[in-house]
This record gives C-alpha cells, sequence and structure tokens, in this order.
C-alpha cells in the first residue's frame, strides 16, 4: 500500500479514535465543547459577566463578583443642556452624620462634624422643582410613580405608616405622614442618606425622583396641595385622587 494511503488511514483512525474518547467523557447534559469561545467570550473587561470562568480558564476567586465598576467619587453622569436639572443632578451639598458610615454604610463619604448639624441645615434647602398650575398634576403624577415603587411598601398607599412591611411586622416605628412636620430640605436629606431605622435610598433614585416624591408625600399630607383656584378641594376632606389616581407610567416616567 502506499505511503501516502498509509498516513492518510492512520490519521482517520486516530481522528475518529480521539473524537470517541473526547465524546465519551462528557455526560448528555453537557454543552461539549465550545467552538471557537473568542466570538462570544470577550477578552476586554465587561460589566456584570461572570469572570470566573473565561477562555476554558476557570478562577474560583472570580466567580459571581460584580465586574462593573463605581465611578470614581464626584463624577456625576451627563444630565443634558436644561441647566435647571443638570444644576438639580449636581452633587449632593449635604454631608452623612457622623457614624452614619456604620449605621447607614456610608462608607468613604466625608461625614459631618456631629450627628444633627448637615440635617438641621437641610431645613433650608427649598424644593428645585417649581410647582405651577401647568406643571403640577404631572410632577405629582410622577411623585406618586415613583412613591408607590420605592416607598409604599413600608409608608403605606395614603402615607400612613401602614403598607405591607409594617403590617406584616417586619418593620416598624414608620411615622404617618399626616403628624410629620419637617421641612422639605430635611426630608430629601432623610431619603437620600437615611435616618433612624430608614435606610439611604439615594443609590436607588435620583434627586429629581426625591424632590418629586416629596411633593407627592406633601399631597398625602394635605388634600390641596398642588391644587389651583377651583381644583381646591374642601378643607377636611380626604386626599382627592389618593387612592384612584390613574397613573400613565409611560408618560410620568421619562426614562422608559
Amino acid at each position: 500500500m502506499p505511503k501516502n494511503k498509509v498516513m492518510l488511514r492512520s490519521f482517520t483512525i486516530l481522528a475518529f479514535v480521539s473524537g470517541a474518547l473526547l465524546t465519551s467523557c462528557k455526560s448528555s447534559d453537557s454543552p461539549f465543547y465550545e467552538y471557537m469561545p473568542d466570538m462570544y467570550r470577550s477578552a476586554a473587561i465587561e460589566p456584570y459577566v461572570d469572570y470566573g470562568e473565561v477562555r476554558e480558564r476557570y478562577d474560583a476567586n472570580r466567580a459571581n463578583t460584580i465586574s462593573a465598576k463605581v465611578p470614581p467619587f464626584g463624577t456625576i453622569p451627563f444630565f443634558g443642556t436644561d441647566m435647571e436639572e443638570v444644576m438639580m443632578m449636581m452633587p449632593y451639598m449635604r454631608r452623612p452624620a457622623l457614624g452614619m458610615d456604620l449605621t447607614h454604610n456610608h462608607y468613604g463619604l466625608l461625614l459631618a462634624a456631629d450627628a444633627e448639624s448637615e440635617y438641621l441645615a437641610a431645613a433650608n434647602d427649598v424644593n428645585p422643582i417649581k410647582l405651577t398650575e401647568e406643571n403640577a398634576q404631572q410632577v405629582l403624577d410622577f411623585g406618586k410613580y415613583v412613591y408607590v415603587k420605592q416607598c409604599q411598601h413600608c409608608h403605606g398607599e395614603a402615607g400612613d405608616g401602614q403598607g405591607p412591611m409594617v403590617v406584616s411586622g417586619a418593620y416598624s416605628g414608620v411615622p404617618n405622614y399626616k403628624s410629620l412636620m419637617i421641612a422639605d430640605g430635611q426630608m430629601f436629606y432623610s431619603i437620600y442618606y437615611g435616618k433612624g431605622l430608614m435606610g439611604a435610598h439615594g443609590h436607588t433614585v435620583t434627586k429629581k425622583e426625591i424632590w418629586s416624591i416629596i411633593h407627592y408625600i406633601k399631597l398625602l399630607q394635605d388634600a390641596n396641595y398642588g391644587k389651583f383656584g377651583e381644583q381646591a378641594v374642601e378643607e377636611g376632606s380626604e386626599v382627592e385622587g389618593a387612592d384612584t389616581l390613574v397613573v400613565d407610567n409611560a408618560a410620568a416616567n421619562p426614562a422608559q
């Protein structure tokens, strides 16, 4: 038999045996070997990717760890060219109270020198979102939209501190907004950094969303809040629309 044919037959047999051996090592549930992993496993660092296994190399120390990096301290995202909104979204000027690094996970932030000075000073901070007859309903709708998602589970649909988490016994000490007499800026501080048993929410809601929530809280406190002229309801009546206000999520949430 010619030498070339012998070599070809040998390679064919070797390939067949190798394939059989490799296949036999795999279980019936195995996806088998990856073909060209470079095409779908990026060598570059990407956020939200499990880097425990990259290019057939497994590193248990990196498995199930977050790959997204925190932006450098003090940087802010781009918020467009509307200067009113840009200024509203700038880094918060108030500092968390002394000890909040331990109680509310504000590690790495510059803390105030004491426990109350920044909170008391926040009473002078004015809500930058001004209600007018033209924008009031839109702002209040958006405020409710965020409130329902972020606050209602503890503070309750009517703001009475009887949300599902409180009723279940998981949390206690949530105030009734009717008896909460603090300034807008102090509400903002408490939502942003947290206060007492309430956790910080500055990492889950934007500053614009917090100020909008505050407008809605004031509607829960006063049925006439945000009403103009004939829109005002009689004093002492229930909050108009507190339970029945229909919110168009697509219109109320510009991010959607």
